[in-house]
């Protein structure tokens, strides 16, 4: 029996995977439902590639059509096609079809079952919340920005603090809108805006914790701070209304972080999407990197491979797009050269367009997964 801690993205596809080569599954989720999670939400062509072959069809959910990205920082402006056709799809959407694709293709689901503990002194040992205990073969560790007692990340988080809400904004700005995601620079972090279905936007921030204390800690402080910073998020956001009670918010993510594979690292233990690697959250392929480590580790599972192997062959696939991203997001990030850059970026809109393909997974570590 192999056995995966969470039902993500990450959780669902290697389940999906797992449970069409005809393993035995078993997946536990600690939510009971469909949940918001800190998301920018932007779907890229790996990913959509990653989905399709997992059996889910996005224009079917509802998923959103991105053609163009839009860089703003104060008065300056830049739009410039995407290299490929992104989609905008909730989460919520997202979760649910794949977790309810990995039950139709044979998996066991648990839900509202989180994982406590976990234990390889006498092969694995899985402790889950309903005090359950579990010794599977095999254990894919897919629990998000969740760590887990006994298997923490040896990662250094940042100081960066993530917001989401979803809006329902003016006609008019929905529709300029429409079509594009957008990235909005401001002193001490970044936003990002897109459509989704149902006619909402979705509005991800990440702002740095010192930025966070100045203005009080408090959404509607932070809100109406930025709007001053930047008039095209407040033009954005004029009349807007929230669909959410409170933001959904995550802090001291590890961001640039890959797992280093160890000799002592256990045999049968996979790390899947965040607590294998957290991309800065701006490429947009946080999404694409989970769906590829998912169906990567059941590729190696299949082959009776370690962990280890697993481990070092996805830290090769994504230490080029790591250290772009890396650069990227430490650029963008200083007042001054994140200026320069975009105004670099209105002189040459193709350069933003090219930016968007540095930070992506390369061909070269998909193509074997698509012939």
């Amino acid at each position: 029996m192999i056995f995966i801690a969470g039902g993500g993205l990450a959780g669902s596809a290697a389940a999906v995977a797992l449970a069409r080569s005809g393993r035995e599954v078993v997946l536990a989720e600690r939510e009971t439902a469909p949940a918001h999670k800190v998301c920018g939400e932007f779907i890229s062509s790996e990913a959509q590639n990653y989905l399709a072959a997992l059996g889910l069809d996005l224009s079917f959910l509802g998923g959103q059509p991105i053609a163009h990205v839009r860089l703003i920082r104060g008065a300056r402006s830049v739009t410039a096609a995407l290299p490929f056709q992104g989609i905008s799809l909730t989460r919520q959407t997202l979760d649910e079809a794949l977790l309810t694709r990995a039950i139709e293709v044979g998996a066991l689901v648990q839900r509202g079952h989180a994982v406590r503990s976990i234990s390889f002194d006498a092969g694995i040992e899985v402790r889950t919340g309903a005090n359950t205990r579990l010794h599977p073969s095999s254990l894919l560790l897919a629990t998000g920005k969740h760590d887990v007692r006994g298997q923490a990340r040896m990662a250094r988080p940042s100081r960066l603090v993530g917001f989401k809400t979803y809006l329902d904004l003016l006609p008019t700005q929905f529709a300029a809108l429409s079509g594009h995601v957008e990235l909005i620079l401001f002193r001490g972090g970044y936003a990002g805006l897109q459509p989704s279905e149902q006619g909402i936007a979705n509005l991800a921030l990440l702002v740095d914790e010192t930025l966070l204390r100045r203005v009080g800690r408090k959404w509607p402080d932070l809100l109406a701070h930025l709007q001053d910073e930047s008039s095209h998020l407040a033009m954005r956001l004029a009349g807007a209304i929230g669909r959410l009670p409170a933001p959904v918010t995550i802090a001291r993510m590890p961001y640039g972080f890959v797992h280093q594979p160890r000799p002592s690292d256990p045999a049968d233990l996979f790390r899947l999407g965040d607590q294998a690697a957290v991309i800065p959250s701006f490429t947009g392929d946080g999404m694409a990197i989970a769906l590829h480590s998912a169906v990567l580790a059941a590729r190696y599972i299949g082959n009776g491979d370690t962990a280890q192997a697993y481990h070092r062959r996805l830290r090769a696939d994504l230490a080029g797009q790591m250290r772009r991203a890396r650069a990227l997001h430490a650029a963008l990030a200083t007042p001054g050269l994140g200026t320069l850059l975009t105004m670099m970026a209105g002189v040459f809109p193709s350069a933003l367009s090219m930016a968007t393909s540095w930070t992506r997974i390369p061909p070269s570590a998909t193509a074997e997964f698509f012939k």
